[in-house]
């Protein structure tokens, strides 16, 4: 039984997001710090990957699609990835970071105080690119979750990048946010598990971080591409209209 678990999801390669998450004392004394997915498709992919492994067994690694697709393209799998910077990720990959890739769960579930038995995925407990919402119908929340057990009482999902915490069908749903990639608002936001749950935001100076990463990463338009994410050009309503139809609401009864 853990007592506290930290959650950091789609970091998607931005190292100065990272740091300042792992600079955090809840993160330094968190008894795991759990990845649920995309954690390296993105402007700094291998800076991120290295500082992850160097934590060794305290990191818990989740895969996410956009970690399935760098691994897919990189070896011929697919010709191509809907992301504009994920090719350009895939390249940057030593053989040992595929092969990490390769090995990770879609799911995995962790004893926490306070919480019982709880399921980390990316997106939904069976498909790493379904699309849950906070405002998703509840007979939604039915068809993703089936098949859990019945003493799964808490799933925390990532995906969509935007924080929330919700009950459904009597199963609390987590979602903390993406660390490198917000849409809502800027900075790097996680969650911390144990006794209850905590949606945590971590500010950074985004003009600092934008210039380490233009120094730093060789993807072109990176200053284009930092802008845009690093301060969460993306508004919570943006994302929710495009997201929204691929969560099956337009084909309810």
């Amino acid at each position: 039984m853990l007592n506290r678990v930290a959650v950091l999801s789609d970091i998607h390669g931005v190292l100065p997001a990272l740091e300042a998450v792992l600079a955090d004392p809840d993160v330094q004394a968190a008894d795991r710090i759990v990845l649920t997915g995309d954690i390296t498709a993105g402007p700094q992919p291998n800076q991120v990957l290295d500082r992850l492994i160097g934590f060794g067994d305290r990191v818990v690694w989740i895969s996410g699609n956009a970690d399935r697709e760098l691994l897919e393209y990189r070896r011929g799998q697919r010709e191509s990835i809907p992301d504009p910077i994920a090719p350009w990720a895939a390249e940057q990959l030593r053989e040992d970071h595929l092969d990490l890739l390769g090995s990770l769960p879609r799911s995995l579930s962790l004893s926490v105080r306070g919480l019982g038995k709880v399921l980390f995925c990316h997106a939904t407990p069976r498909d790493d690119e379904e699309v849950v919402l906070v405002d998703s119908r509840l007979d939604r929340w039915k068809e993703v979750f089936g098949g859990l057990d019945d003493d799964v009482r808490t799933v925390v999902c990532g995906h969509t990048h935007m924080p929330f915490v919700r009950l459904a069908h009597g199963r609390l749903v987590v979602n903390p946010g993406s660390v490198g990639m917000p849409y809502g608002r800027a900075g790097a936001h996680w969650a911390v598990l144990g006794p209850g749950v905590e949606l945590r935001t971590t500010d950074f100076d985004v003009e600092t971080a934008s210039a380490q990463i233009g120094h730093d990463s060789g993807y072109p338009g990176i200053s284009e591409w930092t802008d845009y994410f690093l301060h969460a050009r993306a508004t919570d309503e943006d994302a929710l209209h495009a997201f929204a139809p691929r969560d099956g609401r337009d084909h309810a009864p």
